[in-house]
This record gives C-alpha cells, structure tokens and sequence, in this order.
C-alpha cells in the first residue's frame, strides 16, 4: 500500500488499527450523542467537565460525546469468563489541551473488558507501548501502581488518601513531609512514600530497590510479575517506573500508564485499570484499556504541504483519454498526487505543472 500521500494522523490511526487487529481487537462504532444525565454522573472521569449539550426532539438533554470509554462501558455486558477486546477511532467533543474553546478531536484507543487477568494487563501495557513506538522512535511509557500505593496508607482516612494522592502526582516530597507529619504517621512509612515519589528509571534499576524497603507485598508483586514479562524484549527500553503517573482513585486502581514522545511536553497516550469505575456503574467485569490523544500530536509533524496535488497534468479537449489515464497511471506508480483538467485553474495548488500531449507528459512550470 503506498501510504506517501496519507496525512500524519489519517497514517497514525491505520497504524494502529493494524496493531490492534493482531490481538484480536474488533472495532467498536457508537454513537456521537448520549444522555447528558449519564455523563453528569461520571465527570470526574472525564478530562474536562465541558460538555456540549442539545435538547432531543423528545425533550431529553442530550451530550455530544465527550469520551469514549464510559459509552462502551455502558453499553457491554458482564459475560461470566469472557474478555471482550474493543477498539475504536472515535471524534470526541470537548475542549482542547491548552485552548479555550470545543474542538472535534480524533481519539484512538481500546478496551479490554470481562474477567481481566494478569496477561490481559500485561497485553495492554505491551499495546500501548507499541503504539507509542509506532508514533515515534523517541517514547517512553511511564508505569505506576495504585493499588502499590494503597498499601502505604491502609488506615488513613479518604480526605488524607487524596491529599498523598495529589502530593504524589506532583512529586511534592515536601508538602507529603508536611501531610504525613500531620497525620501522626511513623517516620518509617513516611520514608517509603518519599522513596515512592522519587523513584523514576527503568523496571530493573527501580523495583528491587523497591523490594527491598517495601518487602513482598502482593501490588508490589503483581507489578513486578508484569513488568518481569518484557525483559529481554524489544519494548523494556521504553518502560520507566514513575508513581507519579496518577489516576481518579474513585475510578481507578492497580497498573495505570501515560506516554509520551520527544517533542510533545504532554502525555499523548493515557490509560490503566479502571474496575471502580465498573463497580460504580453496577457491572462485575474487571477494564483496562487506554487512549492516543490525536490533538497531542499535531506540533510533532511538520505542517501539511499545502497543495492539492503534486502535479496539475493539462490535456487538450480531444486529447485520447486511454492514453490520457495511462499517463496518469504511470505518474501514480511513482507516488505523485495527479490533477488532470483540461484548464488551467488558480483554485488548484500543485508542486508542478504539466502538460499531457502525444502520450508523453512534459513538465512546464514548478512551483515547489
């Protein structure tokens, strides 16, 4: 297939979609409204509580989608013993990273969900980061635990939980001093959380040290268990440690992840396990599933070109039209984008201009 003339994102989503059709990901279409109620009771799970909103001919407040997970969420079954693997390319609705205003952006991702095991997360992990790789060479997937976490503050009341949470998820070791002093909570475990806070590195330079001051907890385990799984592989180069990497604790649980490319300073890629969010929606099945922000991407690539073809092929009115498509043909073959008219026109931007005669093609202006 010549993907020369694909634009960037129109060349990331196939791509991808090729990735997740190796492991048996089908395409999932929904879609582009839902009841506003549903959202307005999930919207701390969204990246932004802006939601564009209509009323239906029938009265019912209606949303234009801003999210894709919680609409496949609602509408899956829980199918004892059964994982049901979704992918999908989706336009959501809302307001862009670092603008003021709604946008239609493109978002691609999946979802795992039914009765989640350690190889599904650990396929999930290993997806993400070859989408990652897909997009760039120069990726990293940052890995973290909740439920590691979780450990360290058994006992300590929800309003303390969240405030760790918050000074975690921004590598806050001097606020978390403060927070844990006031707590009245023993030096020893506050030495593990900093110990948290500042580790970052690879799987192999991170988690025995971590081993060895946490112990065998079962989170600790399981993390190990996973990333364990990707040494030796083509892949353990991209994965780094970072209990940085947070999520919604009242969606979100065990192994959660964001990636990032050189060149883009936001995460282009966010995602994890989300069984609490399962439970607050009345299902039993465990989830984990991410999604590739498009918008993210948009300064990594140079701008488009500009120009509606490489070439603008002119032909007279009798001109023979075998020869004619032929020619075209030809110029196809070699990757070139073809305009064919039979007038010059300035409403058509091209690299070059041509002309088509005696079935022969000759180049008579560049504008490249």
């Amino acid at each position: 297939m010549n993907t020369s003339t694909i634009k960037n994102d129109e060349r990331i989503i196939f791509e991808l979609r090729s990735i997740y059709n190796r492991f048996g990901y089908s395409r999932y279409r929904m879609s582009k409204f839902e009841e506003y109620e549903f959202y307005l009771h999930n919207k701390d799970f969204l990246i932004s509580d802006s939601v564009i909103t209509f009323t239906d001919t029938n009265g019912r407040l209606m949303a234009l989608k801003p999210d894709v997970t919680l609409s496949i969420v609602k509408n899956s079954r829980d199918i004892p013993g059964y994982v049901q693997r979704l992918y999908y390319a989706e336009n959501v609705y809302r307001v862009s990273k670092g603008a003021n205003c709604f946008r239609e952006l493109m978002q691609v991702g999946l979802e795992c969900i039914g009765d989640i095991d350690d190889y599904c997360v650990m396929e999930v992990v290993q997806l993400a980061a070859e989408c990652l790789r897909s997009i760039s060479e120069n990726s990293v997937l940052n890995i973290s635990s909740l439920d590691v976490i979780s450990e360290l503050l058994e006992g300590v009341s929800e309003e303390d939980r969240k405030a760790v949470f918050a000074c975690i998820g921004e590598k806050n070791v001097h606020e978390l001093k403060r927070l844990c002093r006031a707590m009245g909570m023993d030096a020893a475990r506050m030495a593990l959380l900093e110990k948290l806070i500042l580790s970052f590195g690879t799987p192999a330079q991170v988690l025995p040290g971590l081993v060895a001051q946490l112990g065998q907890t079962p989170a600790l385990d399981r993390l190990m268990s996973i990333l364990q799984d990707f040494e030796g592989s083509d892949l353990e180069d991209m994965l780094r440690i970072d209990f940085s990497v947070m999520g919604n604790e009242n969606y979100y649980n065990g192994i959660v992840f964001r990636g990032f490319i050189d060149g883009v300073p936001s995460a282009v890629l966010s995602g994890g396990q989300y069984d609490r969010l399962m439970r607050k929606l009345g299902r039993k099945s465990g989830a984990i599933g991410f999604a590739v922000y498009l918008d993210s991407l948009e300064r990594l690539f140079e701008p488009e070109s500009g120009y509606d073809a490489d070439i603008l092929l002119l032909y007279d009115e009798d001109a023979d039209l075998k020869g004619l498509r032929q020619a075209v043909a030809r110029l196809n073959a070699q990757g070139k984008c073809v305009a064919a008219m039979h007038g010059v026109s300035d409403k058509i931007r091209c690299k070059q201009t041509a002309r088509y005669r005696n079935g022969e093609v000759e180049i008579i202006e560049d504008h490249a």
